[in-house]
Order: C-alpha cells, then sequence, then structure tokens
C-alpha cells in the first residue's frame, strides 16, 4: 500500500490514455481510404434502433446494481427513484476528470445514510463492473487456459476479502477521498460498513447482464456494418470485455473514450478486416452516447434551469 501511494497513478494514466489516441488515429488515418460510413438508414433504421434499445437497456441493469451494492452495503430502506437518479447522472462519466456522476451520487445515499457507506458503495461499483467483464472475458479459456487468471477479481468479491479491495481502491482514488472530505474512513471502514450477505449475487447477476448488453449493442452495430462477417462470437466477447475493462480502469478517459476503441483494435488484430472494426467502433460509440444523453435529459435540463 505504501508503494501504491507514492506511484503518480495520474501521470501513468493520461500516458496511456494519450498513447491509446494516437494509436486509435493512427489505425483511422491508415484505414481512411477504405472507410465507408454509408449505412442505408432506411433499411437499417431498425438495426439501430434495436442497438440503441441494448444500451438504454444496460445502464438500466447497471443502475439495478448499484443499487443492490448499497443494499449489499447495509443500507435498509432505498427510496424507488434510486434507479432514476442513476439513470439521469450517467451522462456524467463523460466529463473529464470522471467522477462527477460519482460525486452526485455519493451525495445522495448521503441524504440517506452516513458518508462512509456513501463513499465506499460508489467506490466499489466500478469493481463489480470490472468482475462481471472478466468473467465473460474469461470464456477464452476454451482458447487458452490463462484466460483463467481473469477469475481472480471475483475471488475477492465476498464479505470476507472485500474490505482488502476497498482499501486498495482507496488508495488509488485518494483524490476522491479528499473531494469527498472523508477522515479515517480506513479506520471506520468496518465499523460502518456491515454486509448483508457473504456474496451479492443480486447486484453481480445485473452487472454481467449490463456488460453484456452493451456487447450486443456493439454486436449489431458489427453486423449492420457487414452482414456478411460471420466472426467467431466467443472471440468478440472476449475482445469487448478485455478492451471495455481496460476502458474503466483508465478514468483520464471520459467513459473510456478512445481508450476502448484502441484496445479493441490492438486485441482484435487483423482477424478481421480493420476498416469494418473501425466503423462499427465509431457507431456504437455514437449509439451508446446518445443512449447516455436522451436519458440524461431530465437531469441536464434541471442544471441548466438552476444556473438561469
Amino acid at each position: 500500500m505504501q508503494f501504491l501511494r507514492k506511484l503518480n497513478f495520474g501521470i501513468l494514466k493520461k500516458i496511456f490514455f494519450i498513447s491509446s489516441l494516437i494509436y486509435f488515429w493512427t489505425y483511422f488515418v491508415y484505414n481512411l481510404g477504405e472507410i465507408s460510413f454509408n449505412i442505408n438508414f432506411e433499411k437499417n433504421w431498425f438495426e439501430i434502433f434495436l442497438s440503441l434499445l441494448f444500451c438504454i437497456f444496460s445502464i438500466y441493469l447497471n443502475a439495478y446494481s448499484w443499487k443492490n451494492i448499497v443494499i449489499w452495503f447495509g443500507q435498509k430502506s432505498t427510496e424507488n427513484n434510486f434507479i432514476s437518479f442513476y439513470v439521469i447522472t450517467n451522462i456524467l462519466k463523460y466529463v473529464p476528470g470522471g467522477i462527477w456522476h460519482f460525486i452526485e451520487r455519493f451525495n445522495y445515499i448521503k441524504s440517506i445514510s452516513n458518508s462512509q457507506l456513501a463513499f465506499y458503495s460508489t467506490l466499489i461499483e466500478p469493481y463489480f463492473m470490472l468482475c462481471a467483464s472478466c468473467i465473460l472475458a474469461s470464456l477464452g479459456i476454451f482458447a487458452s487456459p490463462i484466460y483463467l487468471f481473469l477469475v481472480i477479481p471475483l475471488a475477492f468479491l465476498n464479505r470476507k476479502l472485500i474490505y482488502i479491495v476497498l482499501r486498495f481502491l482507496d488508495v488509488l482514488k485518494g483524490k476522491a477521498s479528499e473531494t469527498f472530505q472523508l477522515t479515517n474512513s480506513k479506520y471506520e471502514l468496518e465499523e460502518t460498513i456491515n454486509l448483508t450477505s457473504f456474496f451479492p449475487f443480486k447486484a453481480f447477476l445485473y452487472e454481467i447482464g449490463f456488460v453484456f448488453s452493451k456487447f450486443i449493442g456493439f454486436l449489431i452495430c458489427f453486423k449492420t456494418v457487414n452482414p456478411d462477417n460471420n466472426p467467431d462470437m466467443i472471440f468478440l466477447l472476449v475482445v469487448f470485455c478485455l478492451s471495455w475493462s481496460i476502458g474503466l480502469i483508465v478514468p483520464t478517459a471520459p467513459s473510456g473514450v478512445g481508450v476502448f476503441e484502441a484496445c479493441f483494435l490492438f486485441f482484435i488484430g487483423k482477424s478481421i478486416p480493420q476498416n469494418i472494426i473501425l466503423v462499427s467502433l465509431i457507431y456504437f460509440r455514437l449509439i451508446s452516447t446518445l443512449g447516455d444523453l436522451l436519458l440524461s435529459v431530465p437531469f441536464l435540463f434541471r442544471k441548466l434551469l438552476k444556473k438561469i
């Protein structure tokens, strides 16, 4: 932990983010002559709409996961607008800094519970996403036994070991602790959080549904761009989950923009034509962002009225 505290993760993340952008744009420029965005919207409107629906559905699954995480951490009463509040604040993940959606949710939970539960239930959510994504990516074990190591994060997702994860995240998110103005959080952790079960089944299953629903949204984009290409679906799922996981843990990139795409191109290699992957990734990013924006319009409108 002392070693981790001395590392400047902010600089490392920025270097990785910039490198990812350079890598993505290099691929984009190199394949520019072969890239075509000419999708027949009149013919493929249903596929585009279906991809949007899966992206929106994934957000709601993520919201239900978050609600069950809060319940697992000991919050007994959860209001009905838990889900809607999560959904409408999701757009804030695109704001540079990568913590503003966390701040809104932290303040919301703090208003009905204690600050420690609010902080750690908010902090742990990305770890649930990472575990779900890694479990799906571990399906690559059929190709190589090395993918078995991807189940390791899940081993810590239980009542006995979760405190190790929380302390580790607390070190990595030191600035977040300062932003939330928390003191002595690591000493009060086990006293203020009362986990309701050994393993958070509901929250984890919702999170798996979230990642898989995102993948279906991407897969629809891929098949729309090139309906004649029939890749190995397991391979595509593994690449998607690994790329999305890396984009998740590099918060310098708003919602993993650039990092997810660059990692996907790197992992996919030459298994699928690069121009097809590039167009699919761009369409998926646009549709996914549109889903976030559509659901967050009420929140953005309310914020605008306050400023006026």
